[in-house]
């Protein structure tokens, strides 16, 4: 059984590799797809995993991508390197024939749930969930705190105490990870205090780059490697950092480019 509830040991470059590579629970159809799968390999090489990739119909085509790194955060920063990472290969690919506007951003407080490790740390929170087939008196769809995971991988358990069940009605059922169609956080009190917290302390941390132990700044991975960084003052984090460009598919036409919005 995992629980996440009290304060971990620093992360090793051993278990940072793993959740690169920890596989999701949800993944995409279609067009959405293939993109999940041209820069999900790109994302990695810079130590990001990819939460989700779709597409959006509002004003304008979106082709949503939402990143972090494998301890749930992310910056503005990371957006935009993700953003420069990606955009070549999604205009060599031409997987979207149609103009598309490209959003690149965090997962959000109220965030999807697509990884067993996403549900470890979110012991204690309300989140809705839905399932691809019915396993408790023929239900598919449950709201309820998370209480714990037993087992890894496809076969992890999902023990949720329900806070919409009927009074007839079970209130703690295991729930099969393996089954899991959608799953999200619900916007509450205490996971907006949680965010703000581990938002302020992730300002901190970034404040500071990365150097080895002879005191030199470690060296870039991955596409942008060679790119100089401005030595200006860190930019602040966000739930929701958004880099936003416009896409051209299938012609020669200049791309424009738009103002980062919020998600």
């Amino acid at each position: 059984m995992q629980d996440t509830r009290n304060t971990l040991p620093p992360v090793t470059a051993q278990q940072n590799e793993a959740a690169l590579d920890e596989a999701r629970l949800i993944t995409e159809t279609g067009v959405a797809a293939r993109v999940a799968h041209l820069v999900d390999p790109v994302m990695k090489q810079l130590g990001f995993r990819l939460v989700r990739a779709r597409l959006l119909q509002q004003n304008c085509q979106i082709l949503q991508i939402m990143a972090e790194r494998p301890d749930g955060t992310i910056t503005i920063e990371d957006c935009e390197e993700i953003s420069q990472a990606v955009s070549p290969e999604l205009d060599v690919s031409d997987l979207i024939t149609s103009e598309y506007r490209l959003e690149i951003s965090s997962p959000g407080v109220d965030r999807p749930l697509v990884r067993v490790s996403d549900f470890a740390r979110a012991l204690d929170h309300e989140a809705r969930i839905e399932l691809t087939q019915p396993v408790e008196n023929g239900r598919k769809r449950f709201r309820g705190l998370i209480r714990a995971i037993e087992g890894e991988g496809l076969d992890a358990q999902l023990m949720l105490e329900r806070t919409d069940a009927h009074p007839h009605e079970t209130i703690h059922v295991a729930l099969p990870l393996r089954y899991l169609d959608e799953a999200k956080l619900m916007l509450t009190e205490a996971l907006i205090r949680q965010s703000l917290r581990a938002g302020k302390l992730q300002q901190t941390e970034h404040t500071q780059k990365p150097e080895t132990e002879d005191g030199s700044e470690r060296p870039r991975r991955g596409p942008g490697r060679f790119r100089t960084d401005a030595k200006t003052k860190a930019k602040p984090v966000t739930p929701a950092g958004i880099q936003t460009s416009f896409k051209k598919g299938g012609g020669p036409t200049k791309p424009r480019t738009a103002n980062s919005e919020g998600e």
